[in-house]
Parts: C-alpha cells; sequence; structure tokens
C-alpha cells in the first residue's frame, strides 16, 4: 500500500488517537493535529516506536491561520495530504435555553466550521492528484438529535449534510467524502462532558441503556471504521453516514 500522508485533527488522545494509530498500522505517514502538545507528541511516538511515521502538529481548527500553517507545516514535513480525518470536537450538557452566544460559537467553530477550514484547505490538492479520502467524524447526535445537546447536534448534521454535498462535487476526480458517527463511546471528552453533571453516573447509566448492546463504544472500534473508509479498498463508497454506535440508530 503506499504510503500517503494522513491528517487527524484532535488526534492526541480518545476516538482520534485510535484513528491515529490505526492509519499508522496501514502504513501512512501520520500528522497528529492537535493543541494539546505532550498528548499529540505522545501519541506521534507510539506510531513511531510501532515503526511507523508521524508528527506532532500544533492546530487551532476554530483559527484560520493556524489551519493555514499547521498544514504547511505538514506538507514540509510529509508531503502531500492525501488523507484527511476531521475528528476535534467538544460540547457541554446544557439544555439549549440555558446557552448563549458565546457557546454557540464555540461549538460551531470547533465541531463545523474546523471542518470547512481543513476541507477548503487539502482539496485542490487530492483533486489535482485524482485521489483523496475524507473522512468526517460526525455523530449520532446529528442524525436523531441528543437531549442537552442542541447546538452540537445541529452542528454534527450540518457536518453529515456538508460531507454528502462535498462527495458529490468531487466524485469524478478519485476523491471520496464520508461521515462516520460515534454513539455513546468512552472517551476522555465524554467524561468531562458528564463530570460537569450533578447525576453524572446516571448520565452515563442512561446512555448505556439507550444503546441496544447495553454498553458504551470504544475508541478503536470508531478507529476501524475510520481506517477502512480510508483505504483504497473503499474507493466506491462516498457520501455515506456509517453509525458505530452499538445499534443506537438503524437507519
Amino acid at each position: 500500500m503506499q504510503a500517503r500522508v494522513a491528517v487527524v485533527t484532535g488526534a492526541a488522545r480518545g476516538i482520534g488517537r485510535e484513528i491515529a494509530l490505526a492509519l499508522g498500522r496501514q502504513g501512512r505517514h501520520v500528522a497528529v493535529v492537535d493543541l494539546r502538545d505532550h498528548e499529540a507528541k505522545e501519541t506521534a511516538a507510539t506510531i513511531t516506536a510501532a515503526g511507523g511515521t508521524a508528527v506532532p502538529v500544533a492546530v487551532d481548527v476554530t483559527d484560520p491561520a493556524s489551519v493555514k500553517e499547521g498544514l504547511n507545516e505538514v506538507r514540509q514535513k510529509l508531503g502531500s495530504i492525501s488523507i484527511l480525518v476531521n475528528n476535534a470536537g467538544w460540547d457541554e450538557l446544557k439544555p439549549f435555553v440555558d446557552t448563549d452566544e458565546e457557546f454557540w460559537q464555540r461549538v460551531i467553530e470547533i465541531n463545523y466550521k474546523g471542518v470547512l477550514r481543513t476541507t477548503h484547505d487539502v482539496l485542490p490538492a487530492m483533486i489535482e492528484a485524482g485521489w483523496g479520502r475524507i473522512v468526517n467524524i460526525g455523530s449520532d447526535a446529528g442524525r436523531v438529535g441528543s437531549s442537552l445537546e442542541s447546538v452540537y447536534s445541529g452542528a454534527k448534521g450540518a457536518v453529515i449534510a456538508f460531507t454528502k454535498t462535498i462527495a458529490r462535487e468531487v466524485a469524478r476526480a478519485g476523491v471520496t467524502a464520508n461521515t462516520v458517527c460515534p454513539g455513546p463511546t468512552d472517551t476522555p471528552l465524554l467524561q468531562e462532558i458528564v463530570r460537569g453533571q450533578a447525576d453524572a453516573d446516571k448520565v452515563i447509566g442512561a446512555m448505556t441503556r439507550a444503546v441496544p448492546m447495553k454498553r458504551l463504544g470504544r475508541p478503536e472500534e470508531v478507529a476501524a471504521a475510520v481506517a477502512f473508509l480510508a483505504s483504497d479498498d473503499a474507493g466506491f463508497i462516498t457520501g455515506q453516514t456509517l453509525s458505530v454506535s452499538g445499534g443506537l440508530t438503524m437507519a
């Protein structure tokens, strides 16, 4: 398999880390993109220790200049970008009536506009090369809604619709675009989100009971789906939305 360059945002920990590790095992040259410098370096070191190639790159997806500078750094260190995985995300559990403009802005900037910025930067070269893989991490919240996650659900729904449109626009250029939607997954972000709730254990319990398999997902299970969609074997799959959620959604 050709050693193509893969960018994974939010790759320092959780689902993003497992995606970076999975792509490293595929032989991809991986840019571990994250603002968590120490953890990004550790993820990259894990890939290189296993015989792969990886570099940590600091990028703030809410800052257009940071995105441009960071992706240019990737090109300088690893070469042209062929695979983009938009995984960076953030949320807090709040009733919509308790949110404000500042909160909306942060959720949308990270979860949606960050996807627009990175995709806009890498897509022209993919089209010119006649090969590319874009895998965006959505959420089942964006497919069916999720209580206390109104703005996040909207942003993830936007990611799903955006990905389908990009898939249509670039299909003839050999570039695919797909969305992977995790259900409740045991990650540091999930633990941080529920930690702010007075009844954190009940929140986790409710999430678990809602899943037909009666457990939370594991980051590596999401990573396996992403790695497949980023592979050469998935060349005829585009514009699709795949839930990795233990059956939480089935449509």
